[in-house]
């Protein structure tokens, strides 16, 4: 079984529980042999602002960043990385492009750890791919497409 470890430090009276966020993790890894553990770390503007500019160099606020974690020569984990997402980036976002706010997460927290697999979407072609894996694991869970036109 995946472990999902998740770290609350911004409030909201909207926030999913860990069962949800553990559903969104097995959905995505459900096919993968081996476990796998995530941190989820839930903040506030502030916290992700200070690492948005220290780790990508990148004034301001974003919804989520992903630290794969790469275990150093000899050591084995099963720690695929850390998810920091910025829940009122979420909650705004949500609201702004008129999507339920729960597949607004389960759609973010699926990115996240697409990017903690490999994935990214620097070009056309990756985020043509990374797109299709998570539309394909969304609807498998009864999420809509979130890159539909509002």
């Amino acid at each position: 079984m995946n472990k999902v470890d998740v770290q609350v430090v911004s409030l909201s009276k909207q926030l999913p529980d860990l069962a949800q966020f553990q559903y969104w993790v097995d959905s995505l890894l459900k096919d993968d042999t081996e476990d796998s553990e995530v941190v989820i770390r839930l903040v506030d503007e502030f916290e992700m602002i200070q690492f948005n500019e220290q780790y990508r160099d990148k004034k301001g606020t974003t919804n989520i960043l992903s630290f794969p974690f790469e275990p150093p020569e000899g050591m084995n984990s099963k720690l695929l990385g850390d998810l920091l997402i910025c829940v009122p980036v979420i909650e705004q976002e949500a609201l702004a492009q008129d999507k339920v706010l729960e597949h607004h997460w389960a759609h973010m927290v699926i990115h996240g750890v697409l990017h903690l697999l490999g994935y990214d979407h620097l070009s056309d072609e990756e985020a043509e791919e990374m797109e299709a894996l998570e539309m394909k694991v969304l609807r498998s869970i009864a999420v809509e497409n979130p890159y539909k036109e509002q």
